[in-house]
């Protein structure tokens, strides 16, 4: 009696093993350039908020100095940002003063501004 032995497919073809790998490949390159982005995203929302709590800081500086002493001018900060502030007289209307606080920096060879206004009363 001769005996028969069935051959059993066991494992995985190297044909499906490149096919696996392929796919991961191309799913780890997705989440690879969404991780890129998220940072780039995450690392201009802190420049952003940075320029706006330097505009704001400085308006509440402005504040503080009193009518009689508000005075346009400029300062570097933090060796990114650039800050000017200007006051308009009597606007929007007599005794009043506009302050206009911009902040402006370089993102990615792009200029980009932040500009926070506010009005004191005499």
């Amino acid at each position: 009696m001769t005996s028969v032995r069935l051959l059993k497919d066991n494992g995985f073809t190297l044909v499906e093993i490149l096919v696996a790998i392929g796919i991961l490949a191309i799913a780890f390159l997705g989440l690879i350039s969404v991780t890129v982005m998220t940072m780039k995203g995450n690392t201009f929302s802190k420049t952003l908020t940075t320029a706006a709590t330097l505009a704001n800081d400085k308006t509440e500086d402005l504040k503080r100095a009193g009518y009689a002493g508000l005075a346009s001018g400029s300062d570097m900060t933090a060796s990114l940002y650039a800050r000017t502030w200007t006051i308009a007289q009597n606007s929007p209307a007599a005794g009043m003063k506009t302050v206009s606080v911009t902040v402006q920096w370089s993102w990615q060879g792009t200029n980009r501004s932040v500009t926070v206004s506010d009005i004191i009363a005499q």
